[in-house]
């Protein structure tokens, strides 16, 4: 196990959850929530940042107070301009750590500090080097490499590793909106459709087995990726900081049980059945870390 002490992170909420509510979530995990770091921001579509972007200012504020590190994480896909203003908007504030998320970014943010997101397709040794030397200081890895080729980017001490361990991964992102065609919607008058389905919209197949979840342009995994199972040989890796993705359930619980989890007083056998409580009819997966399937789960 990494002599450093692990850390525990909160991911941007990718779902488009209404201000007040965004607001009051972040006031909890700023009170409530052990967790060290923090990502703030609109990652899937920028017509909804008009609606978020006051609550997230001031949730930038109160989590700072609470001794929280803060994150601003970029738009994953730049299909118009006013994606990239808002993209070069954000890379101007200079005194913040931002999350790239999007190739464009980090060419905007070249020089300076910054997170690679999971967006971004680094899977290999060399492509991190180069990225490494444009200033990245933190990989969060794609969600479907496996523990092998992880344990190979973590070997080479160039950035620190984050790994997402619980909530939807997030797979795809289309310059069509998907969840406004459910509706009969074109994207342009999408009438906010995702704003409907706070943890994504489940897709199932013909014989009703879930099968991916659709948040607006994003394709997301229909179940919980959950991994306190492997989480000392992550550590053993050299991997210190756990990603979580909030989910419409109570996110503070959820911070509370994988804190224990870190710090011993509790096994990924009684965390799995206490999250299962929590995450109602939700499924848990873990078949990229394995090498397999990503909707696959090893038993345990």
């Amino acid at each position: 196990m990494s002599g450093a002490m692990a850390k525990l992170s909160l991911g941007p909420v990718l779902g488009f959850w209404e201000a007040d509510r965004l607001r009051d979530f972040y006031c909890r995990i700023a009170d409530e929530a052990a967790v060290d770091i923090v990502y703030l921001g609109e990652v899937v579509c920028a017509k909804r940042q008009p609606f978020v972007g006051p609550a997230l200012g001031e949730a930038v504020e109160r989590l700072r107070a609470a001794g929280k590190e803060v994150v601003l994480s970029s738009l994953a896909l730049i299909g118009e301009e006013r994606d990239l203003a808002m993209l070069r908007e954000l890379a101007e504030d200079g005194a913040m750590l931002i999350e790239a998320n999007d190739f464009a970014a980090v060419r905007l943010l070249r020089g300076r500090p910054h997170v690679l997101g999971p967006y971004l397709n680094v899977y290999n040794e060399g492509t991190l080097e180069v990225l490494a030397a444009n200033g990245a200081i933190r990989l969060c890895p794609p969600p479907e490499l496996p523990a092998e080729a992880l344990s190979r980017l973590a070997a080479c001490g160039l950035v620190a590793l984050e790994l997402q361990i619980f909530g939807r991964q997030p797979l795809a992102l289309s310059a069509r909106c998907y969840h406004a065609r459910s509706r009969g919607r074109r994207k342009d008058n999408c009438q906010y459709a995702c704003g409907e389905d706070p943890d994504g919209m489940l897709v199932t197949t013909l014989d009703g087995r879930a099968f991916v979840a659709v948040n607006g342009i994003q394709t997301l995994s229909a179940a919980y990726v959950e991994l306190s199972p492997v989480v000392d040989a992550a550590r053993g890796m050299g991997i210190d900081i756990f990603r979580l993705a909030p989910q419409a359930i109570d996110m503070v619980a959820v911070v509370g049980l994988y804190r224990e989890l870190l710090a011993g007083r509790t096994t990924p056998q009684e965390l799995r059945a206490r999250l299962a409580e929590l995450a109602f009819d939700t499924a848990f997966a873990d078949g990229y870390w394995h090498g397999r399937a990503g909707m696959l789960r090893e038993a345990g």
